[in-house]
C-alpha cells in the first residue's frame, strides 16, 4: 500500500491496483475549494495515469460524501470580478472534465449527502454505489446561480428531462430516486453493505483487460456525442462563462451574500 496525503485528499494505492481517492475535509462535510480542485486535477494528471493503477474509488471521509462548495471559497467568489470568476470556473470545469474522461474505471462510494458539486462528482463516476439514506440536491438556484460547470456531466448521466426538473426545483431527493433517474446504479442498506458491494464491483473490474475497459469507456463517450471533441470544447467554455457571469450578476451576488450571511435573499423578502 502506498499513500499520498494532500491538504484536502488522501490518495492510497493498494496491491490490487485500486487507487482510493478520499475527500478529507470531514469537518466541513468535504466541501471543495480551490485547493481541492487543484489537488483533484493533480491526481488526474499525475496519479491516475500510472501503469499500476487499474481502477479508482472516489469517496468521502466522515458523515457525508461531499456537500458542494466550501463557504470560504464561495465568499471569495463574491468579491472577484468577471475575469477572476472565469478563471475559477474554468479550473472547476477542467477538473470535472479530467475526472469524466479518465480512461480507467471510476467507482463512486457515496454516503450521507451529495449536494451541488457533490452531485457533479457522482455524475462523473462510471459506477456509483450509494447508501440508502444518502440525500442529493442540485441546490444552486437557491443561491441565485446554476449548476453550470457540472451541467454537461449531470445531464449526460440523468438526461435533460430530469435535469430540468432538478436544476430548477433544487429539491432534495433520496438514493432510491437517484437510482431511478440513473445518477446512482446501486443502493445498499448501510456502510458495511456498501463496502461489500464495492469489493464485488472491483472484483469484476480487476478481471477485465485494462485497454479494453479504456476503449469501452471512450466508445461510450464518443457515441454519446458524435463529433464531440469540438462541440465539448465549446460547451465547457460556455458553462464556465455562464457561472462566472451569474456570480457577478445582481441576483447571484444577492443570493450568495444572503447564504453567507444566513438570511433570506431579496426575492423571498420582497426587498430590493
Amino acid at each position: 500500500m502506498s499513500e499520498i496525503t494532500y491538504q484536502t485528499l488522501q490518495v492510497a494505492l493498494d496491491a490490487r491496483g485500486v487507487l482510493t481517492v478520499a475527500l478529507t475535509r470531514p469537518e466541513i462535510r468535504n466541501a471543495f475549494n480551490e485547493i481541492m480542485i487543484t489537488e483533484l486535477t493533480r491526481v488526474c494528471r499525475e496519479e491516475i495515469p500510472r501503469p499500476d493503477v487499474k481502477a479508482i474509488v472516489l469517496r468521502g471521509e466522515g458523515a457525508v460524501f461531499c456537500a458542494g462548495g466550501d463557504l470560504n471559497w464561495m465568499r471569495k467568489s463574491v468579491d472577484l470580478d468577471y475575469e477572476g470568476n472565469l478563471q475559477d470556473t474554468r479550473a472547476l470545469t477542467q477538473m470535472f472534465m479530467l475526472l469524466n474522461e479518465c480512461p480507467k474505471p471510476v467507482i463512486g462510494a457515496v454516503h450521507g449527502a451529495a449536494i451541488g458539486g457533490g452531485v457533479g462528482l457522482v455524475s462523473i463516476c462510471d459506477i456509483v454505489i450509494a447508501a440508502r439514506d444518502t440525500q442529493f440536491s442540485l441546490s444552486e438556484v437557491r443561491l441565485g446561480i446554476v449548476p453550470s460547470c457540472i451541467g454537461p456531466f449531470v445531464i449526460a448521466k440523468i438526461g435533460p428531462s430530469q435535469a430540468r426538473r432538478l436544476f430548477i426545483s433544487a429539491e432534495r431527493f433520496n438514493a432510491e430516486t437517484a437510482r431511478e433517474i440513473g445518477l446512482v446504479h446501486e443502493t445498499v442498506a448501510d456502510m458495511p453493505a456498501l463496502e461489500q458491494a464495492l469489493d464485488r464491483v472491483l472484483g469484476n473490474i480487476l478481471q477485465s483487460g485494462p485497454n479494453a475497459m479504456a476503449t469501452a469507456k471512450r466508445l461510450v463517450l464518443d457515441l454519446s456525442w458524435p463529433e464531440r471533441r469540438e462541440e465539448l470544447a465549446d460547451a465547457y467554455e460556455y458553462v464556465a462563462k455562464t457561472l462566472a457571469e451569474l456570480r457577478i450578476s445582481p441576483e447571484g451576488q444577492e443570493g450568495l451574500r444572503a447564504f453567507l450571511e444566513k438570511r433570506k435573499p431579496a426575492w423571498l423578502t420582497g426587498k430590493r
